[in-house]
């Protein structure tokens, strides 16, 4: 039995024109093997704390970003007012 956690980066767009994506952390619910012409293919449920959840291979749930990845521009409101404390 494997006790480990797997997360993929939330592929959802958030808004009409697919330019903002949803990035949270999605949590693997559920790993398994589809088949398919090419061979078995590895595959996943997975679900964000906002709710977006997608079930596919890993390979079309994992997104690249054609910049380096920042903060989002809330965590940095976030960790202020938890350093306020």
């Amino acid at each position: 039995m494997q006790d480990e956690v797997m997360f993929l980066d939330c592929p959802a767009y958030l808004d009409a024109q697919g330019a903002a994506r949803c990035g949270l952390p999605a949590e693997v619910e559920h790993r398994y093997s589809m088949r398919s012409s090419d061979g078995p293919l590895d595959s996943a449920k997975i679900r964000c704390p906002r709710g977006h959840w997608f079930n596919g291979p890993l390979e079309s749930l994992i997104w690249a970003s054609p910049q380096p990845r920042t903060r989002p521009a809330h965590a940095g409101r976030l960790a202020s007012r938890s350093d306020a404390r």
